[in-house]
């Protein structure tokens, strides 16, 4: 008999199997039966309860989808901010604004007011003209548009014999919008010929232009007509409009009228008064608001239907900065407990046993160093009986160094900042300069800092005054990565005005699930979406309510919203900012630069530094350079990220704020530790295999010895030590890891803290 041809197969590896065909070899000991499935698995309607609750999760999104639609485009809501906003100077942005309020009035007649109810599409709409050339006021209706539609003309490529469309302010606008965050964009094209194949023609060449400038979803639409206006309008209607997450998160009003109401003109305060429907979320009368370009105030109340009074124990005290008090950090009389408890130590330290040669006293016992303080001991030199040896010599002259730093810190106030940033700050400080002065210091910091891009971080040693107290704030480390550096180590007076979180994130959340909270409950103190309200915002600067007043007539908006809680405190706010390529003036540290974050815009003086991601320490840099990300720090009111960051750079008499940088915030820590770098140059005067003499570093013996144990490097990769001070001129004998050479270049690397400096003026006040 022949064996059986039947196929056998090779079985498939357990680690492909399920996991119930891994148990079917084992047995249930009740039964003796195999174990499939576990009964856990088998739930009955499991399967329904899935499609169920997909089922649930699809309404619930279709109905807040309805609600969100509602609320938005209904004929009581509040009305959506159309912005017309030119993408070059031909184009004619009056008529078609006349155009779109005729369209929406029932009537079909002009109307002198921006915003206008349609009963025909069942919306009520605000139609800002965007002014060409005057970016602040772009950008302040950048910031509150619902849809922003920009405006083309057809006939500008054919008149400039050119492709296109946008010109340079229009690009550079388009650049800040999309840093600040675009809203829903739409194209309006103008000016097409009446001929259809040749208006088809230039709408496809217009929209492959322009495609590459604006979201995937923009739409293009012809806008010369009554019908291809009404189109447009349908379409939008209909649209789901989106903002900014960061706009999401703060309620505001577009103000429609502005008042004032003056109790007092002595005091110089007044109580302004803004109109306009409140937005994005509900607003308490006990929270802060800001106030666009004036500052941070608090409610007198809130009118709607009726008036909202704050309660005094609910309403968000305005604290700015914090009080320092003089006496923190000085010591006081112990109390009993203190006492005791040193007297307790003390005793515990006397219990403590150690080896002592024979014949020493208790005296001398206190200076003998245990074997836990071996670091310590490397310092001085012990005998064979375990004593420590006091030199006198080294003794006298460590004392001798002491006498020398005390009498030249009795001519350097520490608390005063060194020479070379007092140098970096004349040009700001100095507002009495001539215009050949003002080009003087404009060429010596551009020499500067072309002198920053060639020799980065060097120094030269100055003649005339000692290295040791020029040079009195810095230190070495060993390593710039590793090296421990305490963030609480001499913090300058201005650390006690700010205040510190010690969890940011896990405060931010609690402040966003508060407001949360506030949006879902029915209180009696807040004002929902939606309402026509009238702020009634206290203690407000008397000229600064006059210009608002002034400009409510204007086409610039003006802007309130309501802060979260601690919005309103000083802090250190990091940033993350890249130089315009757009803007080519060296921009320097400590420079005073208008910072537009979110709807706020404030005046700080930032440190800028690289954004190390490895190290818990930032080298500082002298200047903004382009083509890379620097982390930009300021003293500045607390804001929770993610916001956008726009810097502009005032300009000197009336010419228009320039685009210096373009970011986000990146977080609030007053213990990041920023490092300023400075590298001291030596040349080898005499080069002897590992051993070499060198000069020109220092100029006297002392300097030698206050920094000999700071390590010393090379410019060809030899690093070092300096072992002793040659002669009475500052030359110093080092010791390297290998051969130098004779045209080698030794450095030393010297570090310090930096900090951003305090503004003289924090708010622009609508300049």
């Amino acid at each position: 008999m022949g064996r059986s041809r039947v196929q056998v197969n090779k079985a498939h590896k357990t680690r492909f199997s399920s996991k119930s065909s891994r148990n079917l070899h084992r047995t249930n000991l009740q039964d003796s039966g195999r174990i499939g499935k576990s009964d856990s698995n088998y739930v009955k309607g499991a399967k329904a309860a899935r499609v169920q609750r997909g089922k649930m999760l699809r309404e619930q999104k279709r109905a807040a989808v309805l609600k969100e639609k509602r609320a938005s485009g209904g004929i009581n809501s509040a009305p959506r901010v159309i912005v017309l906003f030119p993408l070059s100077a031909s184009v004619e942005l009056n008529s078609l604004g006349e155009d779109v309020l005729k369209l929406l009035s029932s009537d079909g007649s002009g109307i002198a007011s921006s915003t206008v109810a349609s009963s025909e599409y069942k919306l009520r709409a605000t139609v800002l003209k965007a002014p060409h050339g005057d970016l602040l006021t772009c950008m302040e209706m950048a910031k509150v548009a619902d849809l922003m539609a920009f405006v083309a003309s057809a006939s500008a490529p054919w008149e400039e014999n050119s492709s296109n469309f946008i010109d340079s302010f229009g690009s550079q606008c388009l650049s800040v919008f999309r840093s600040i965050g675009l809203p829903s964009t739409t194209v309006l094209i103008r000016d097409l010929p009446s001929d259809v194949k040749k208006k088809n023609e230039m709408k496809k060449m217009c929209a492959s232009q322009l495609a590459s400038e604006f979201p995937e979803d923009c739409k293009f639409y012809p806008a010369d007509t009554r019908d291809e206006l009404h189109k447009f309008m349908w379409l939008f209607k209909a649209q789901r409009l989106t903002v900014p997450h960061w706009r999401s998160q703060r309620s505001y009003i577009v103000a429609r009228k502005a008042g004032m109401l003056v109790d007092d003109e002595s005091s110089g305060k007044c109580t302004l008064l803004l109109s306009g429907y409140l937005r994005a979320r509900k607003l308490s009368v006990n929270q802060l608001v800001h106030v666009s370009g004036v500052g941070d105030f608090q409610f007198s109340k809130i009118e709607v239907l009726k008036s909202l009074v704050p309660d005094p124990m609910k309403q968000e005290p305005l604290v700015i900065e914090n009080t320092p008090d003089p006496l923190a950090g000085e010591q006081t009389w112990p109390t009993e407990e203190e006492m005791a408890e040193a007297d307790k130590n003390q005793k515990q330290g006397r219990l403590k046993k150690k080896t002592l040669p024979r014949g020493t006293s208790e005296y001398q016992a206190a200076w003998i160093v245990d074997e836990t303080d071996e670091e310590d001991s490397d310092n001085g030199d012990s005998d064979d009986n375990g004593m420590v040896l006091d030199r006198g010599e080294d003794s006298n002259q460590e004392g001798m160094y002491d006498q020398e730093f005390e009498d030249d810190g009795k001519s350097l106030n520490l608390r005063d900042i060194d020479t070379e940033t007092q140098n970096e700050s004349e040009m700001v400080d100095d507002e009495d300069l001539t215009e050949e002065q003002i080009k003087d210091e404009i060429k010596k910091i551009k020499e500067a800092y072309a002198d920053d891009e060639e020799f980065p971080d060097e120094v030269e040693t100055p003649i005339d005054v000692p290295a040791r107290r020029r040079f009195a704030k810095y230190r070495g480390l060993k390593s710039f990565r590793t090296s421990s550096w305490d963030p609480n180590e001499s913090l300058p007076q201005d650390y006690a005005r700010i205040f510190a979180f010690d969890n940011v994130a896990r405060t931010q959340k609690l402040v966003l699930k508060q407001a949360l909270k506030m949006e879902e409950e029915d209180r009696d103190d807040c004002v929902p979406i939606g309402s026509y309200v009238r702020l009634h915002i206290k203690e407000v600067p008397l000229g600064a309510a006059s210009k608002l007043s002034s400009l409510v007539n204007t086409t610039k908006p003006i802007i309130g919203f309501g802060l979260l809680q601690h919005e309103s405190k000083m802090s250190v706010l990091h940033f993350s900012v890249k130089k315009y390529d757009g803007y080519e003036a060296p921009i320097k540290t400590k420079e005073e630069l208008m910072f537009h974050v979110g709807f706020r815009q404030f005046i700080a003086r930032p440190v800028f530094a690289t954004d190390n991601f490895s190290s818990d320490k930032h080298k500082m840099e002298r200047f903004l350079h382009p083509g890379c990300f620097s982390l930009a720090s300021i003293y500045g009111p607390i804001s929770f990220p993610p916001l956008p960051l726009v810097v502009l750079k005032i300009s000197e008499g009336s010419d228009p704020p320039a685009i210096a940088a373009l970011g986000s915030l990146k977080s609030v820590e007053p213990n990041k530790i920023i490092l300023k770098k400075i590298i001291l140059t030596g040349y080898p005067q005499r080069v002897s295999k590992m051993k070499a003499s060198v000069r020109y570093m220092f100029h006297n013996p002392e300097d030698v010895k206050w920094f000999k144990p700071v390590e010393v490097w090379s410019k060809c990769g030899r690093r070092g030590r300096v072992k002793e001070p040659v002669g009475t001129h500052g030359a110093m004998k080092c010791i390297f890891n290998g051969v130098v050479q004779q045209h080698d270049v030794v450095c030393m690397n010297l570090y310090k803290r930096a900090y951003p400096k305090w503004p003289e003026r924090l708010y622009p006040q609508l300049l």
